[in-house]
């Protein structure tokens, strides 16, 4: 017998549901690491972005068992998922001076350490500055950098994400031909990629209108696979398009604007990505009409 087709209904509705991504903002982990997922839960996300140590020094303090252990059961009943993990800004994978080089290969690696340790599904960082070198050299270095970083650790579901960047300061990582550089010089690596909306923008992808953000999904899709597209930092832009300067700002008030990133926000090929809010904010709470605006965009018909 032929089976109906539900269009309405409960049912028609979770199916609905299923089918939309994830939602979450970077939360804060003052108090512990697991206040992170109690802010996130509170605000109705269903995914978050953390940083699991302070994100602008080279020491850490080591994760100890209870801080993990807590921060498991937390996560179990909130039920958010994926939880990334971004890695400190200090880290320069790609540097040309050895000794950051150094420094950098050795925090990454703890960076890997602890996400491991908090089962967390994704450690994205930045491909980082070839400053002093070129492009060239600094896709070598940061290929290679993340190799040794891995070398001999366990990653199980862990997946590093690469970040698309502004571009500024001499970053690689702002055209997605670097990403693939990058991804095909590490076959035995679980890598995937962080699409940020913002970066893109001021790298030269004119995401603004509907043909510009087709003609940059397709560029996307072509040197990485948007099935590798994990994750998607959605921002909008307090820098002006093709300026390679970083600044994220609030969704529909900065230069991409509300209409186009509510197209970014309903596009097939990226429904399968987690979508976390970098805005800016004084307290979580600030965020929600950040939180509210994404929503509403994955909740409403496609544009």
């Amino acid at each position: 017998m032929k089976r109906e087709r539900v269009t309405e209904g409960p049912i028609a509705e979770t199916k609905r549901r299923v089918k939309q991504p994830r939602i979450g903002f970077h939360a804060p982990i003052s108090g512990g690491l697991h206040n992170a997922l109690l802010r996130s839960s509170e605000l109705d996300c269903q995914t978050v972005q953390i940083f699991s140590r302070n994100p602008r020094g080279w020491k850490a303090k080591p994760l100890g068992d209870e801080e993990v252990e807590l921060f498991k059961r937390v996560r179990r009943q909130t039920k958010i998922s994926p939880v990334a993990i971004h890695a400190n800004y200090l880290i320069n994978l790609a540097a040309a001076d050895d000794a950051m080089l150094q420094m950098s290969r050795a925090s990454f690696r703890e960076e890997l350490e602890r996400a491991i340790l908090l089962r967390a599904d994704y450690l994205v960082v930045h491909p980082g500055s070839a400053r002093g070198a070129g492009e060239t050299e600094g896709i070598h270095a940061c290929a290679e950098s993340l190799k040794r970083a891995a070398d001999g650790l366990e990653l199980g579901s862990l997946r590093i994400l690469l970040e698309n960047t502004a571009g500024q300061g001499e970053c690689i990582g702002h055209r997605f031909e670097h990403l693939r550089e990058i991804m095909k010089a590490c076959p035995a690596l679980p890598l995937g990629v962080c699409f940020d909306t913002a970066h893109a923008f001021t790298a030269g992808y004119d995401i603004r209108t509907a043909d510009g953000l087709e003609a940059t999904i397709q560029t996307l899709d072509r040197e990485v696979g948007t099935k590798r597209v994990r994750a998607i930092h959605f921002n909008d832009s307090k820098a002006e398009y093709y300026s390679r300067v970083d600044r994220h700002w609030h969704i529909g008030h900065g230069y991409i604007g509300r209409d186009a990133l509510r197209r970014v926000a309903c596009h097939p090929k990226l429904s399968h990505s987690a979508f976390i809010l970098e805005t800016p904010y004084d307290k979580p709470e600030d965020n929600k009409p950040n939180i509210e605006a994404l929503r509403s965009f994955i909740a409403g018909p496609n544009p």
